[in-house]
């Protein structure tokens, strides 16, 4: 199984996102720029875009990216002046949709899946989330890695260390917001920050907080299989419980997961799915089979499960 972000084609990302963490309505305010499912790219850089907003332009711009990153909006393959509105995304956040106000906690762990489990637009949440093993961190401790990491990715690529550093912080910040000094800014509960994924033990050491999720639905976990199984193992019709729990961009791994949570999720996969998965534990052999096709209609039937 080989993880997506290192085959051919994939372009890192280490900026973007001007060193704000995703905020709670970021995603909603680029949704409501739509007109005819589609958002003018001039709406991001007008003269009128810190009122159409309201934040300053330096936000606008990290709305924008995070809106491309959390697959809120895509690049339109038929016009380059404009980004497109995925199914998804619309299902999510139009006015009648699942989650207009992004008050459910199951937005919070699909942008993330998007970030940390399909390196879209995110590199750095993607090797955090999959490759730092340690117990505990510090930002100083992840640079070198993640540096080495980058040229592997793209040897011919030269990214200075401040680049990464912030980008590093701005990972860490989305996750575990500051307590205490900086700006009123700083303050501002990110979006991620109520999915419980990171900690600071002391000032800036940080460890996963590995176990059940109680606000990850079963409808989410369910997608997030399909959207795994699609990407790393489209040909098999049975994946092992351990690359289920442990394999890279795997939804054990990037929803820091404990082995009984997974299992346990596992248990009731039959009849969320309606039988295109089926969980078995023969003889001591635990694994997923898959009875019918991955597709898209399917990933909705499961996303919209996830909000009921």
């Amino acid at each position: 199984m080989k993880a997506k972000i290192l085959s051919k084609g994939y372009t890192p990302h280490f900026s973007g996102h001007e060193t704000f963490p995703l905020r709670q309505m970021w995603l909603k305010k680029a949704y409501d720029q739509a007109e005819n499912g589609n958002v003018k790219k001039t709406t991001f850089t007008a003269d009128d875009a810190i009122a159409a907003f309201g934040v300053g332009k330096n936000m606008v711009a990290a709305i924008r990216h995070w809106a491309l990153a959390c697959d809120v909006l895509r690049e339109s393959s038929d016009d380059s002046s404009l980004y497109v509105i995925p199914p998804m995304a619309r299902a999510i956040f139009a006015d009648d949709g699942l989650d207009p106000y992004t008050e459910h906690p199951t937005t919070a762990w699909y942008a993330h899946w998007w970030l940390a489990g399909k390196a879209n637009r995110a590199t750095t949440w993607y090797w955090l989330f999959n490759h730092v093993t340690a117990s505990s961190f510090s930002k100083e401790d992840l640079e070198l890695p993640l540096a080495a990491f980058a040229r592997e990715l793209d040897p011919k690529r030269r990214l200075s260390a401040s680049t990464l550093s912030r980008d590093i912080e701005t990972c860490l910040r989305s996750y575990a917001p500051r307590t205490a000094g900086g700006s009123p800014e700083d303050f501002a509960e990110p979006m991620l920050g109520e999915l419980g994924l990171i900690s600071e033990e002391h000032k800036g050491h940080f460890s996963f907080r590995r176990g059940p999720k109680a606000t990850l639905t079963d409808g989410m976990f369910a997608y997030a299989l399909a959207d795994f199984w699609e990407n790393a193992a489209p040909g098999l019709t049975s994946l092992a419980f351990e690359k289920i729990a442990y394999a890279e961009g795997s939804p054990g791994r990037v929803f820091k997961l404990d082995e009984d949570s997974v299992a346990e999720r596992l248990l009731s996969l039959e009849a969320l799915t309606q039988r295109t998965f089926a969980w078995t534990d023969t003889a001591g052999l635990r694994q997923v089979h898959r009875m019918k096709d991955i597709t898209d209609k399917f990933k909705k039937s499961l996303i919209n499960k996830a909000y009921e």
